[in-house]
């Protein structure tokens, strides 16, 4: 293990010529087939890279630009705790849930459970099986919210998978009952339109919400057709979720056309996805606001009416944002931080050839009041550890670290790894810290890393795609306040209002 305390020289050279230009020309032409967000259902794949890019990837090592071959390096002021390896559940480690001393961790074969009561030493509660990528996974309560967007036979935990042109064809949202967390119990399951890439939990007492976001129809898909230019609203009954169903299908991005009014993408706008629905929701209940991640489009959007949420606003970024895929909210609700998806998860895109505003972090600010409210944009923010060619690497889910008077979040990048960074200033972001492992393969690009890097009781945890659960302390002034925020529940695309008052 090494510990850096600064950036080295990284920041010099990686890729600027050894981008194969075949790859840097899909990555700045992918239309929606090709942006496809997050690694697919077939397990995490391998891409031959050229000889040259595998040659400069050794010599970086060699040179000490990138670690060597899952060589972990970090910062001084964050230290690597432990790492879980993955067990009976093989298929790809996806998102992260937590409730009092228990850590849910999706995965495209089912979800794990952990108690993380000593975060030093997290214990298996449950494996439970039940395939059906990406099982982006919330919790609220007794109740456990599973995402299904991989077209299977059926919508039991049995299911294989079936194409989507099959009208018997099942994809949407399923529901566990984790009132016993070593025996979780499948409870029902709800249909959603072209199925659910991910959700977001809007919990009321008697109810939950789920916002389900989902994309990409096809006139030859039954349950999936165009336009899809809207979300699908679930109400749950906490006493019977047997009972889940469908209430709303609010259109956001209402137009003309097959597709509606989204971005129309290529190419009108080369390099950008068409917007055929949401990839990414992110709530503040208590402003009721939320904030959409749209594929080509970013909104802000209320949810007064959580059945009945109406956009606010609406922007674009048709430079620099290939796929807008997820938000983040500071503590004020006075900014948003969205993240470009640029080459779906699957590219190498940190590097000098794409340079610092691609595959980033925009920061923007919400201006005006009430529905008169803009985001205006500030900056962009991207790792300066330049990545080997051989390292999928772009910005991913994370969350806040709550610092009263300070925005300072926590973030994966894939095998960029984990980045804690300041956006206080909206137009001057900077990294704080940062974690990350060397590349998985010096000879081919393979898909791993960070998927998810949150913040949670004093604690980062992080889910590798291929490596498994990490747990992180960090230790530095500027974060040391949070150590004494505690939640009961994280559910980061339900961002609390950490601080129980209104600002």
């Amino acid at each position: 293990m090494i510990l850096l305390d600064s950036l080295r020289t990284r920041r010099r050279r990686m890729g600027a010529g050894a981008v194969a230009a075949g790859l840097l020309a899909a990555l700045l032409t992918a239309g929606p087939a090709a942006a496809t967000p997050d690694p697919g259902d077939a397990p995490a794949g391998r891409e031959k890279v050229s000889k040259s890019d595998a040659a400069a990837a050794r010599a970086a090592i060699a040179a000490g630009e990138i670690p060597g071959q899952d060589e972990i390096v970090h910062s001084a002021n964050i230290e690597h705790l432990v790492n879980i390896p993955k067990d009976t559940l093989a298929g790809t480690n996806s998102d992260l849930a937590f409730q009092g001393r228990y850590a849910f961790a999706g995965n495209y074969d089912g979800f794990r459970i952990f108690d993380i009561s000593n975060p030093r030493a997290p214990k298996t509660v449950a494996q439970v099986l039940c395939p059906g990528g990406q099982n982006d996974i919330s919790v609220s309560g007794d109740l456990l919210f599973l995402s299904t967007d991989s077209s299977r036979s059926d919508n039991s935990c049995n299911s294989t998978t079936q194409p989507a042109t099959e009208k018997s064809s099942w994809e949407g949202m399923k529901i566990f009952d984790i009132s016993d967390k070593k025996n979780p119990k499948y409870v029902a399951a709800v249909e959603t339109a072209c199925g659910s890439h991910t959700h977001t939990l809007v919990p009321e007492r008697r109810n939950v919400y789920v916002y389900v976001a989902s994309y990409s129809p096809n006139a030859a898909f039954p349950d999936c057709q165009p336009p899809h230019d809207g979300i699908s609203v679930i109400k749950v009954p906490r006493r019977a979720p047997e009972e889940a169903a469908v209430v709303n299908f609010p259109v956001l991005f209402p137009g003309e056309g097959p597709d509606g009014g989204g971005n129309p993408g290529s190419p009108t706008n080369p390099g950008v996805s068409k917007t055929t629905g949401c990839h990414d929701i992110t709530v503040l209940p208590s402003k009721d606001l939320a904030a959409g991640a749209c594929m080509g489009d970013g909104i802000l959007f209320s949810i007064k009416d959580p059945e009945n949420p109406e956009v606010i606003d609406r922007i674009q970024d048709n430079v620099n944002f290939a796929f807008w895929h997820s938000a983040t909210f500071n503590e004020k609700a006075n900014k948003v931080v969205f993240t470009d998806e640029l080459g779906g998860g699957v590219g190498a895109t940190c590097n000098e050839a794409i340079g610092p505003n691609r595959g980033a972090d925009g920061v923007y600010d919400i201006v005006g009041k009430g529905d008169q409210r803009k985001l205006v944009f500030k900056s962009y923010f991207k790792i300066a550890r330049h990545q080997a060619d051989t390292e999928n690497c772009v910005a991913h889910n994370g969350s806040l670290i709550p610092v009263k008077g300070k925005d300072i979040m926590v973030q994966a990048w894939y095998q960029g790894g984990v980045s804690v960074w300041d956006f206080t200033d909206s137009t001057k972001p900077k990294e704080i810290a940062y974690f990350e492992r060397g590349p998985l393969s010096t000879g081919s690009l393979q898909v791993g890393g960070s998927w998810s890097a949150y913040y949670y009781n004093g604690y980062i945890y992080s889910n590798d795609i291929v490596k498994g659960l990490d747990v992180l302390k960090l230790d530095d002034r500027r974060t040391d306040p949070a150590k004494w925020v505690h939640l009961r529940e994280l559910n980061v695309q339900t961002q609390p209002d950490y601080f129980g008052f209104h600002w």
